[in-house]
């Protein structure tokens, strides 16, 4: 990314840069804020919030920190659900912000440890940044975040709780109290955090996240994504990332789909249970897909 005053120090002048762009070979990311076309092409929405991101941070006439959903992208986090229209940064003169001109201003206290630089900006801790996304995002948004940094390492349970006693005065906290409780460092991916909370949206038994199964001797012969022992049912969460994930050098998709099924096939003779599987388009229909699996742990009821 290169900013106007660079341009214009390399001897561009407005109607030059201009031309650039109507060229296609430049693209305006911000007033003043350009980028190549074809860098720019190859960016996902999160990495084009990045780059605003970093032409904000460049040109502010104050000291900021990239926080809230701006922060997440720098710790690879998902931005799935968030709101990247606007960059969001705290101002360091403990001034009180503004919002304008797509750029959120936030004031707050910043604490010993807050700020860490990473990839040659100033940004919130993955401590902050995931609490900070509770008072901006919905549950769930917030719960995919705070999960990944959870999964990756990034925090804690114990530094986000110990963070957390200090934002008793910060505005905007309500769901916080939800995802704290909800966050779970097992949960490996977005589907898996969408699906913890559908399960916790409508009321369903908790379950236990990459629960263990063991062969005859003892050994762990495989992990599922989600099981209730008690009842005799797992659930496994089937997206894209995951068979990506799961893919072998010469191998076909195809091929991955029937190895799950013969690893689902293992498990249920090992262990006795049903399978429930589910996947992104279930997601988007939740009180049908919690309705099937209420159904698959409580048969009798649901045949009463």
């Amino acid at each position: 990314m290169v900013l106007r005053k660079t341009l214009v120090a390399g001897g561009y002048d407005d109607r030059a840069i201009a031309r650039l762009v109507a060229d296609g070979v430049l693209v305006r990311v911000r007033r003043g804020a350009y980028v190549d076309r074809p860098v720019f092409a190859r960016l996902d929405d999160a990495g084009r919030h990045g780059l605003r991101a970093r032409a904000v941070f460049q040109q502010a006439k104050t000291r900021v920190v990239l926080s809230h959903v701006s922060g997440v992208p720098e710790y690879d986090a998902p931005t799935w659900g968030l709101d990247l229209d606007d960059v969001h940064v705290t101002r360091m003169d403990g001034r009180t912000g503004r919002h304008e001109a797509g750029v959120n201003q936030h004031c707050g206290t910043i604490q010993p440890g807050d700020v860490l630089e990473r990839n040659g900006v100033a940004v919130m801790s993955p401590t902050r940044v995931a609490l900070e996304v509770t008072t901006v995002a919905d549950v769930e948004s917030s719960l995919v975040v705070v999960n990944h940094l959870l999964h990756s390492g990034a925090t804690t349970k114990e530094a986000l709780s110990e963070r957390y006693a200090l934002m008793e005065h910060w505005p905007h906290t309500l769901h916080t109290d939800i995802v704290m409780r909800l966050s779970d460092p097992r949960i490996e991916t977005v589907g898996e955090s969408r699906s913890l909370y559908l399960f916790f949206q409508h009321g369903l038994p908790a379950p236990h996240p990459q629960y263990p199964i063991h062969d005859s001797s003892g050994r762990e012969i495989a992990r599922v994504d989600f099981a209730w022992p008690e009842l005799g049912v797992f659930l496994e969460f089937d997206g894209k990332v995951k068979y990506e994930r799961l893919l072998k050098p010469g191998q076909r998709a195809s091929d991955v789909v029937v190895a799950e099924k013969e690893r689902e096939s293992l498990i249920c003779r090992l262990t006795g249970w049903r399978c429930i599987r589910i996947t992104w388009a279930d997601l988007a229909r939740p009180a049908a897909t919690a309705a099937l699996i209420r159904a698959f742990l409580f048969p009798s009821a649901s045949a009463a």
